[in-house]
């Protein structure tokens, strides 16, 4: 604990723009309040705040991130994630500082990673700062990406981003997925077709190839492709040149193709399902983009931006989430990955009837695993007995969530202070219960 003529210099130092970055070590074990209170101090310092947390502090982080803190590293921290968190706190820093007109300090001791977003991308864990190098290295190549994983990872954005990075980003960028198209028809889409070349045809058909021209064509569910179609797209790679249904005139193909699929295309090579020459010809480089199980740390960023999306959309008031509902949003699976968190806060936005989003506005999904999470598991006894005893679990359990401050435990759980004082009283005074 740092003690309170310390505290003072810390704060004289952060508004005097003595350093860059300031780590807030948020310990369960002390007083978080009074932690709580040196960050709303220099919240508005021209520093930036990195908080470090355990497991039991972590409501409380989530919360400083909300109001203002640049991020936070869970304890232990990895050297390569605290090392990237530092570094760009220090670069957001350095940028308000110079719009400002203060000085910056050096930053030479440390190597330089990737910012916080990249072109519409979000997250700050080693994982995303991982997508983003890679997303660097090859913007400006004519190589062929695969980009894999998960469904609803991101992987059109990964694909936007090398576009967007790159020297084509004024030319078009084209996305189709192939899953979305009959077989019947994939050629045509493609590659394009001339007038009568089918039944059915009565003009003549721009193809995905040539509608992309000088830019990038985003082909996703590439696993998804006949053996058939296979075999003409890698001719189409490996001549550069594609020709139309019904046509004998070559057209040069320009434009340079991302390939992305969920599937695991290798074990589909095994199979006999998928070309092992198609699979080297478009796996030149891949990424993989994280599914969000794998990056839980960035769930509160992801939120933050779908709440501030959709209020907007939406003609809502609601600005925040509630560090109870945090926890069990970071607590969840999330099979559907990016896609569901997005589709969890816009249902929740909707739901809403406060500015912060409570565990309530979630889904019935959130209701179950926190009534579970709450309860553990209920004693033999009268209703009434039970019914308290659950009433006091959620109390004991809300404060917990909220680091400790009562006065945002009982926001959470919509009652007053007093009220949450009287459920816990048992807690507070057991030898008054003892007496009794």
């Amino acid at each position: 604990m740092v003690s309170e003529p310390d505290r003072e210099k810390l704060k004289q130092l952060a508004w005097d723009a003595a350093f860059d970055v300031l780590l807030l070590d948020l310990d369960a074990s002390s007083d978080i309040d009074q932690q709580v209170q040196f960050f709303e101090d220099i919240s508005a310092a021209p520093v930036a705040v990195v908080v470090l947390t355990d497991d039991a502090a972590r409501p409380s982080a989530i919360e400083l991130v909300q109001r203002g803190a640049h991020g936070y590293c869970r304890k232990p921290p990895a050297l390569r994630e605290l090392k990237a968190t530092i570094r760009r706190a220090a670069e957001y820093t350095a940028m308000k500082r110079k719009l400002e007109g203060k000085p910056a300090q050096s930053l030479t001791e440390l190597e330089p990673v990737e910012p916080l977003r990249c072109d519409g991308l979000i997250g700050s864990s080693a994982e995303m700062v991982n997508v983003y190098d890679l997303i660097r290295r090859v913007a400006n190549l004519n190589a062929s990406v695969l980009i894999t994983g998960e469904s609803g990872t991101g992987k059109e954005l990964i694909a936007r981003a090398i576009h967007n990075l790159g020297d084509r980003s004024k030319s078009p960028f084209i996305a189709v997925s192939c899953g979305a198209i009959p077989e019947t028809l994939i050629e045509s889409e493609l590659f394009g077709h001339e007038k009568g070349a089918f039944t059915g045809t009565t003009g003549t058909r721009t193809g995905y190839f040539e509608q992309a021209a000088n830019g990038t064509l985003f082909i996703d569910e590439i696993g998804e492709l006949s053996p058939q179609t296979q075999v003409k797209l890698l001719r189409v790679l490996q001549e550069r040149e594609f020709v139309r249904l019904g046509s004998n005139r070559s057209i040069p193909l320009k434009a340079r193709v991302i390939f992305a699929t969920h599937r695991d295309l290798l074990s589909m090579v095994s199979e006999g399902t998928f070309r092992l020459d198609l699979y080297y010809r478009i796996n030149v480089m891949t990424i993989k983009a994280p599914a969000l199980a794998d990056h839980p740390e960035d769930i509160p960023l992801l939120a933050d931006f779908f709440v501030n999306l959709y209020s907007e959309q939406y003609n809502k008031t609601v600005s925040g989430i509630a560090p109870n509902a945090m926890t069990l949003l970071q607590r969840h699976h999330w099979p559907g990955n990016v896609r569901e968190l997005e589709n969890v806060i816009q249902s929740a936005i909707i739901c809403a009837d406060k500015e912060i989003i409570q565990p309530r506005d979630l889904g019935d999904r959130f209701q179950e695993t926190a009534i579970l999470d709450e309860t553990n598991c209920l004693q033999i006894g009268t209703f009434e007995s039970l019914l308290n005893d659950f009433k006091l679990k959620l109390a004991m359990k809300a404060i917990e969530d909220c680091g400790g401050n009562k006065t945002l435990a009982a926001k959470s759980l919509c009652i007053s202070r007093a009220y949450l004082h009287r459920l816990i009283r048992v807690v507070d005074e057991p030898e008054a219960i003892d007496a009794a």
